[in-house]
């Protein structure tokens, strides 16, 4: 079975800091890219980051120099370090797996987390 736990949200004032982790079960990790979205009220989904099989990060423009994504391997899990927050960084923020097993062909899978909340008061 699937599983993306995630961690790390609350509330926090502008400026401030918060660490997003996601812990990965039931897929081999190395073969996934995994990302962060996010989604406030009224608004659709957008990426925030992603991190590929590789390592290799990108960023949406507004993340970009406050935001920081990584992964590790042995454990299974990403961490998104949030800096320097603002109140339109207030959302939910889900984890999601992207790819596929060894043994399977065909299209990558999705997986989803359950989503954190993240408040930043002005």
């Amino acid at each position: 079975q699937v599983r993306l736990v995630q961690s790390g949200g609350g509330v926090v004032r502008a400026g401030g800091s918060l660490i997003l982790t996601c812990a990965t079960a039931g897929i081999t990790f190395s073969d996934y890219t995994m990302s962060y979205y996010r989604q406030a009220p009224g608004k659709e989904r957008e990426l925030v980051a992603t991190i590929s099989t590789l390592g290799g990060p990108q960023y949406a423009p507004f993340a970009k120099g406050r935001f920081d994504i990584s992964r590790d391997t042995t454990k299974e899990m990403i961490y998104l370090l949030m800096n320097t927050l603002k109140s339109e960084d207030s959302a939910m923020y889900y984890c999601s797996a992207t790819g596929r097993e060894p043994s399977e062909s065909g299209p990558p899978r999705a997986y989803w987390g359950e989503g954190t909340q993240v408040s930043v008061s002005s």
